[in-house]
């Protein structure tokens, strides 16, 4: 594991703590990396005070507009008092003490769900459905807010959304790419033909929502205790969080993903018929391109995988190491060809 001390600078955060907070005891401070982090870097920092939690841009070069601290601190800032559950942000800094930005945030208690259920948490598939509706209806309600009344103007560029993401996600794929891919070029090329005429009205988009990135209530599985990993966020056209989330619910029989857990293939959870008709329902959107939006989502996360494959190899994901990656993201693009081939 790489040297945090590095990272965190402790000597630095820990005084600027204790004036964020008033509280002196969080000069006595230690930090520890949290596992499963592929993206930013995410550390439990602990102190007499107690404990909170910190975010940072991996080291090494960046790629542009990713890790965008300052970012995740304003939508969660502008969410605190909306019915979307989110930590509250206790430090933010620009670069100055670190020499990158990072933010910390209070930590809220609930369980992170991976590859499997806490002993004795939803044991049944009531319960197992009850999370799922818990997700969809937490999304709806990040959907339903709007933008302007939470000082989130600006936030993002409607006009143009889909366009403009499907040329972000190719250069970063470009960007990072070891070898030719072509199933990945194919898939660019056939979701540039098929874009949508027209999308919802623009919203809040998580831009990585997830089970992984939501903390469970840990005595009510029917209750998502806050959203997490904002680092994607921006306004724009809703289905992509929809055909994320699809993307990320993997059923019975699907191979395991690689870089994503996979809970979810457990017996008595339910379908991503279900997942989505309750959006749907709740949401009153058609979802009628809703394949396009499923399809988008594999393009995009296997740009994401090569990023991470790309920032494990210079060394820059604090000592994590998520095996070879090429045949990962050879197989997402091919099963979102095959997700458009169905459709036709």
């Amino acid at each position: 594991m790489a040297d945090h001390a590095a990272l965190v600078r402790l000597d630095v955060v820990g005084p600027a703590l204790a004036a964020a907070t008033g509280d002196g005891r969080w000069t006595d401070v230690e930090a520890e990396l949290i596992a499963g982090g592929k993206s930013n870097l995410t550390f439990a920092v602990r102190s007499p005070a107690g404990e909170l939690v910190l975010r940072r841009p991996p080291s090494g070069d960046l790629l542009p507009s990713a890790h965008d601290m300052g970012r995740e601190t304003r939508v969660q800032r502008a969410l605190a008092a909306t019915a979307v559950p989110v930590p509250s942000i206790v430090l933010h800094d620009e670069g100055d003490l670190l020499g990158v930005p990072f933010y910390v945030m209070t930590k809220v208690p609930g369980h992170v769900v991976r590859d499997e259920l806490p002993a004795g948490y939803a044991d049944t598939p009531e319960q197992k459905r009850a999370i799922a509706d818990a997700l969809v209806d937490v999304l709806v309600e990040l959907h339903a807010v709007d933008p302007a009344a939470v000082g989130l103007a600006g936030y993002g560029r409607p006009d143009g959304f889909l366009e403009r993401q499907l040329r972000r996600w190719t250069a970063q794929w470009e960007s990072t790419a070891t070898q030719p891919v072509a199933a990945v070029d194919a898939l660019a090329a056939r979701l540039s033909r098929r874009l949508p005429a027209s999308a919802p009205r623009p919203a809040i988009v998580h831009g990585d929502y997830r089970l992984d990135n939501c903390l469970l209530d840990p005595h009510d599985p029917a209750r998502i205790a806050a959203v997490l990993d904002w680092e994607l966020s921006t306004v724009g056209d809703p289905l992509t969080d929809v055909g994320m989330l699809l993307f990320y619910w993997v059923e019975p029989g699907e191979p395991a993903p690689v870089l994503t857990p996979a809970v979810t293939r457990a017996p008595g959870f339910p379908a991503r018929s279900h997942l989505a008709e309750r959006y749907a329902a709740r949401a009153g959107l058609d979802l009628g391109e809703l394949v396009f939006y499923e399809a988008f989502a594999h393009f995009k996360f296997a740009a994401i995988a090569q990023g991470i494959a790309a920032r494990v190899a210079a060394g820059a994901m604090a000592g994590q190491d998520f095996g070879d990656l090429d045949g990962e993201v050879r197989r997402i693009a091919e099963a979102g060809l095959a997700r458009l081939e169905q459709e036709s």
